[in-house]
């Protein structure tokens, strides 16, 4: 089975937006929209897949709108004309409140997870393969939209309640040679804690790793750590107990000095929904929580490829993970 690339990822896109999706929709391929609800401007936004830039074609429409109540528009739109709608009268997303939407693409339909948990299925009304843009519109700030290819499922699979990312390993410990590998997809009702995972390649300049969560109303303290070996090259702990994010990297089981340092208040509140975006540059990992800045860490350990395994625990439920 050939395997390809993942797309990079779109980080930060204005709105309104529209990109093209490398070698258009497939059967498997799963996209991420991540961003916040805008709480002052519009009642509306849109999510469309469509042929090009124009709008005219539209395959899929999704359209939550918070007004009457709140509910999500879904249709699709040929030839300028749209066809009729489908309405979902339940409103799962929040003005104001960051959220995270994965859409999945199959062979029948288009499977929407909202905030990790099935929100909605649409049947196909035209070839999915015509699509090769994804359009973001209205009140909306966006983190980033990413791309997951189509990966190895079971040959079962559960009803998918919500979808998962995990990445391919052969045997216990050993991973595939080639970073290229997509991660594997399938479903599971969430991510147990503490998730280890590995990181397919390790780190290199370029290289992103995702995570999207909610805190738990009560948390005290989480953790992400990349790891190398028994070394933890960088270990990121919010500390709701303390107001701080504290970064740090663990030699031979002795810490190192603590960067505490923020430009801002403490990005992660008790009870609400996150993304944190690590990017790998030469010198450093460049951290975003929400789609903004946040840090730089400095490379304390330098042989990035070994730097191959992600933990996460603590006060966290996760929602999706992409490495």
């Amino acid at each position: 089975m050939a395997f390809s690339c993942s797309q990079a990822p779109y980080l930060n896109p204005a709105v309104p937006f529209s990109g093209t999706i490398q070698g258009g929709l497939q059967d498997g391929l799963q996209i991420t929209v991540n961003g916040t609800v805008l709480s002052s401007s519009g009642s509306r936004f849109a999510v469309d897949f469509q042929t090009g830039f124009s709008g005219n074609d539209i395959a899929f429409h999704f359209n939550p709108r918070f007004e009457d109540g709140g509910y999500v528009v879904c249709n699709t739109r040929q030839k300028r004309r749209w066809g009729p709608e489908e309405r979902k009268m339940h409103m799962p997303l929040q003005k104001g409140m960051p959220f995270d939407l994965c859409f999945l693409v199959q062979s029948s339909d288009f499977k929407v997870m909202v905030n990790g948990s099935l929100f909605v299925q649409y049947f196909h009304r035209v070839p999915f393969h015509r699509v090769d843009t994804i359009s973001v519109n209205g009140a909306v700030q966006l983190s980033y939209i990413s791309f997951q290819p189509p990966g190895v499922r079971p040959a079962n699979p559960a009803p998918i309640t919500q979808t998962v990312i995990h990445t391919v390993q052969s045997v216990p410990g050993q991973m595939f040679s080639t970073p290229a590998l997509p991660p594997v997809m399938y479903p599971h009702p969430a991510y147990p804690m503490p998730f280890v995972t590995t990181i397919p390649g390790g780190l290199y300049p370029s290289k992103s790793i995702i995570l999207s969560g909610t805190v738990l109303p009560s948390a005290q303290r989480f953790h992400i750590n990349l790891c190398s070996g028994s070394h933890i090259a960088f270990h990121l702990n919010p500390r709701f107990d303390e107001n701080a994010v504290v970064r740090n990297t663990q030699i031979n089981n002795c810490w190192g000095s603590e960067e505490r340092s923020l430009p801002r208040k403490m990005p992660f509140v008790r009870g609400q929904s996150f993304s944190v975006w690590i990017l790998c540059d030469t010198h450093c990992l460049k951290v975003a929580v929400d789609g903004q800045h946040l840090f730089e860490y400095y490379h304390r350990l330098r042989n990035l490829p070994a730097i191959n395994k992600l933990e996460v625990g603590g006060d966290i439920q996760l929602t999706h993970v992409q490495t």
